[in-house]
């Protein structure tokens, strides 16, 4: 599976940003997705996850009601819609994805990923 992250940018404070992960390969319903993201200084950390059906999603608590994760499975593409994007969210947002058995599940550590995409730079200026 080949991962590719898009969508980021430099944004103000308050301004809404998506990104976007495309996957390669036509199984793309069998994986669970993630987001997670990495400031300079600081080690990656989990942002959100979504379920391979979709039905299951996680976040962070400090980007819960401001992040929504979601997925088209007909276009192997899952998305991160940012708003509210507070200038703590600078980082490089990587998205990943896993192999799972189960529709409804999904991961929130990075052990638990198998792929990785190459990360987006998500700047946001105060």
């Amino acid at each position: 599976v080949q991962l590719q992250a898009s969508g980021g940018g430099l944004v103000q404070a308050g301004g809404p940003l998506r990104l976007s992960c495309a996957a390669s390969g036509r199984t793309f319903s069998k994986y669970a997705m993630g987001w997670f993201r990495q400031a300079p200084g600081k080690e990656r950390e989990f942002v959100a996850a979504i379920s391979r059906s979709g039905g299951g999603t996680y976040y962070t608590d400090s980007v819960k009601g401001r992040f929504t994760i979601f997925r088209n499975n007909a276009e192997n593409t899952v998305y991160l819609q940012m708003n509210s994007l507070k200038p703590e969210d600078t980082a490089v947002y990587y998205c990943a994805s896993r192999q799972s058995d189960v529709a409804v599940f999904y991961y929130t550590q990075t052990d638990d990923y198998n792929y990785w995409g190459q990360g987006t730079q998500v700047t946001v200026s105060s």
